[in-house]
């Protein structure tokens, strides 16, 4: 069986849908499963959608009909009338979004984002499912968070992979083609779960792994992994070859193209990873696989946006020490913060982190009850894998160099 993921790039509208059939005609897809993200830009406007809801209530239901105006759209395109069922499917979960609405009572941000944001996954696969049908080819639409369960942390919810792997292995149809969400699980009530923005490729990871599949492939717009994010660096090269190692090491420094967590269970039962081009199906893009390395051998970039650097210091010139830095990461943890970088001398501690849940001021007041502190925002942080003296140069010119990091194969650098 080989698991397929396709993003929201690749069915933003009934042109990519038509082209996802193209390169299933192309590649075959007999015994496979295929995970659709959110078609689009829908999560982005799921967001707003929720914004509404806490902010700004009056104007929650004309965002609602935003998101259902595009798939209608997608939908009218994919099919001749609207008389064919899968409208009624539709409409049948935008009720449901509603009903939502009108019965929580949940002042929990993040638990009513996990309920509201998976109906793009939904309604995308529901459509994806019902066009497929419609041209002949035969296929099971199944709710993935029947099969992954997870924790109750909302918006990065852990994989219960007992309960996941013992759902897969008595309820899975391999035999078939499947589609499925991305990105979504859910806990022990049946609350709906996320795996953390992008967390669709680890979705795909995870069938694999439980299903023991003979291969992962993701479709994306580009034609496989690059040496840097074409958006922000000139002349971008394929790589054409990496190893599971180097992979999860990009993918920890915040390259886009792969989700940190979707290599991990890829490497534990050897199951090779490709990334292609949905545009070029026919050409081979990148395999990440066992032990082959990283070829071409280039400096790899990765940039991250919007970051937050945070300096302290010993408010009486003493040693930070390990009674400090463990007091210090309590913190982070405590308010969501994830950690890019770490820095410390004998009377500072210096970390670049990722304010995902917006507690920055928070932890601040926090920090300054001991700690003198200077931080800086909307910072941007490099990485530079097999960096040479021309790829430093390069990332360090007509810019302020805030903190830099360097080891035998990395360097990190923020910059304002």
């Amino acid at each position: 069986m080989r698991v397929f993921k396709f993003g929201g790039a690749s069915v933003k509208d009934a042109a990519g849908v038509k082209n996802m059939v193209k390169v299933l005609q192309t590649v075959g897809h007999e015994n496979t499963l295929i995970v659709v993200s959110a078609m689009g830009k829908t999560t982005n406007a799921l967001e707003i959608v929720i914004k509404n809801y806490f902010e700004n209530k009056a104007e929650l239901q004309s965002s609602i009909q935003e998101v259902k105006k595009y798939h209608n759209e997608i939908l009218l395109d994919l099919f001749e009338h609207d008389r064919h069922e899968v409208f009624k499917k539709v409409n049948k979960l935008f009720d449901e979004l509603g009903s939502f609405f009108k019965r929580s009572k949940s002042p929990d941000y993040n638990f009513v984002y996990d309920q509201v944001i998976g109906y793009g996954e939904l309604v995308s696969t529901v459509i994806i499912s019902a066009y497929l049908q419609h041209i002949g080819m035969d296929n099971l639409w199944i709710d993935v968070r029947e099969f992954i369960k997870t924790d109750n942390y909302y918006r990065r919810a852990n994989v219960n992979w007992f309960v996941t792997q013992k759902q897969m292995t008595e309820r899975f149809n391999p035999k078939t083609l499947n589609i499925t969400q991305g990105f979504l699980g859910s806990d022990d009530n049946n609350f709906t779960t996320t795996l953390g923005r992008e967390g669709s490729d680890y979705t795909a990871a995870i069938f694999a792994y439980c299903l023991n599949a003979e291969s992962v492939t993701i479709w994306k717009d580009v034609p496989g992994v690059l040496n840097a994010d074409p958006r922000y660096f000139e002349n971008a090269q394929l790589l054409n070859k990496i190893s599971y190692r180097e992979a999860i090491e990009l993918a920890f420094y915040g390259a886009s193209v792969i989700h940190p967590k979707t290599l991990q269970p890829l490497q534990g039962k050897e199951i090779p990873l490709y990334v292609k081009s949905f545009l070029k199906p026919e050409n081979a893009g990148t395999m990440v696989g066992k032990g082959i390395g990283i070829e071409p051998n280039v400096p790899c970039f990765i940039v991250k946006k919007n970051q937050v650097l945070i300096k302290m210091s010993s408010l009486d010139f003493s040693y930070i020490v390990e009674e400090n830095i463990s007091e210090i990461f309590k913190l982070l943890h405590h308010y969501k913060m994830k950690v890019d970088v770490i820095q410390n001398s004998a009377i500072s501690f210096s970390v670049c982190v990722d304010n995902i849940y917006n507690n920055l001021e928070k932890l601040l007041q926090h920090l300054k009850a001991k700690f003198q502190i200077t931080h800086y925002e909307n910072v941007s942080l490099y990485t530079i894998r097999h960096y040479d003296t021309q790829a430093l140069k390069s990332i360090e010119a007509d810019k302020t160099v805030l903190l830099k990091q360097l080891t035998q194969e990395t360097v990190q650098i923020v910059t304002k």
